[in-house]
């Protein structure tokens, strides 16, 4: 049976992936931050425990849990938990920017080295990324800024790593109903003092409505989480997968006009994005 630990499955990406593999015929390690959400989890059947990527210890922990559970070895990973700071880039505090690359970044890096040892030689990393590591928008720069340096650090681990049996893979997906609008309110909450910003107009007119928006109209690309699930199944069931997938027609899009179109074009579209 071939294991997969995934991080980031209380709901969204995370949970369709877990509960498809498991169907799959995979021994699924699906963790979440809270453990309420784990004990949800192993009621439906999976094996959960907790993983906090803003927390060392508790990387370590999942880590020797996972390990303990299957004698050392790991066949795939699938970093997926993430977060957004909705605000603009001048807006945001020192402090909060080191927050979200500590879960966005430096805790799925330190996730990856603590377990390479054991899914070398023929381990598949996957990486969830975002349309938004191909071009960034207005008031969601640090999301974007985080998603870029994950771009990075998974093209120089796959070049690291190219004469190996090990497999490094980022997803791409564009709109998929997730709830990190819903979960970035609070982070948005504690960081930006957006009455007392330069941008406070943009704020009123657009961010928060559609920030606190339950309504949830669905983007004209966006497709359901099984969509980021079936690039995910070829990443790490595919005898030769591609070093990146794009789920939606929107992350296609994106790629297409970054190559093509003029810069001072791009910015103009941008600018009123």
């Amino acid at each position: 049976m071939k294991t997969i630990l995934i991080t980031g499955c209380s709901s969204g990406i995370g949970y369709d992936a877990a509960h498809t593999l498991h169907k799959r015929g995979w021994r699924v390690f699906a963790t979440c931050r809270q453990e309420a959400d784990c004990e949800r989890l192993r009621g439906e059947g999976l094996e959960s425990f907790q993983l906090d990527y803003a927390d060392e210890a508790s990387i370590e922990a999942a880590v020797a849990e996972v390990l303990t559970r299957t004698d050392g070895t790991l066949d795939a990973l699938f970093n997926n938990g993430a977060y957004a700071i909705p605000g603009a880039t001048e807006d945001l505090p020192r402090d909060a920017l080191r927050a979200v690359f500590e879960v966005n970044v430096f805790g799925q890096f330190d996730l990856i080295a603590r377990l390479l040892p054991a899914m070398r030689p023929a381990g598949r990393v996957v990486n969830c990324s975002s349309v938004l590591a191909i071009a960034a928008l207005r008031m969601r720069g640090a999301y974007c800024a985080t998603k870029f340096a994950m771009e990075a650090m998974t093209d120089a681990l796959r070049y690291e790593n190219y004469h190996t049996e090990l497999k490094v893979i980022s997803i791409q997906p564009g709109p998929i109903p997730t709830r990190i609008r819903a979960n970035s309110i609070p982070h948005f909450e504690k960081w930006i003092d957006w009455e007392n910003s330069a941008h406070r107009a943009t704020y009123e007119g657009k961010l928060i409505p559609r920030l606190y928006d339950e309504t949830g109209e669905p983007d004209r690309f966006q497709l359901p989480c099984s969509a980021v699930t079936d690039a995910l199944i070829k990443a790490i069931e595919a005898p030769n997968p591609k070093p990146r997938y794009m789920v939606t027609k929107a992350t296609a899009i994106t790629e297409i006009t970054r190559r093509f179109l003029p810069k001072r074009l791009l910015d103009r579209i941008y600018a009123g994005m």
